[in-house]
């Protein structure tokens, strides 16, 4: 084996059509990222893997504690529903019903 990083912020190169901003959402296949800084299309920047980040969320459930989260790529908004979201991670606070932003712990 041959250690490379921590983990906790990756290289990414943007292969997509527009700029990734600085605290954007980057969806990872299976999980998601928070872009570290700016990210020009065909450059590699940082993006971040671990930590707990506050995200606008849906304000038709409540979260518990722990709970698995989801992001809605559509709406730009954590959820409670797995299909056809990318996972988030889990609930670090509970979020009321009527909450319009979630802390998630993302993995």
């Amino acid at each position: 084996m041959l250690y490379i990083q921590e983990g906790k912020t990756i290289d990414y190169t943007n292969a997509g059509a527009a700029a990734i901003a600085y605290g954007d959402v980057v969806g990872l296949t299976n999980r998601i990222g928070i872009a570290g800084e700016n990210i020009a299309v065909g450059a590699t920047g940082s993006v971040h893997v671990t930590g707990v980040y506050e995200f606008p969320a849906i304000n038709t459930a409540a979260f518990g504690v722990g709970d698995k989260l989801y992001y809605d790529t559509a709406a730009g908004k954590i959820t409670n529903v797995e299909t056809g979201n990318i996972p988030a991670g889990w609930a670090t606070e509970p979020k009321l019903l009527a909450g319009t932003t979630a802390r998630v712990k993302i993995d």
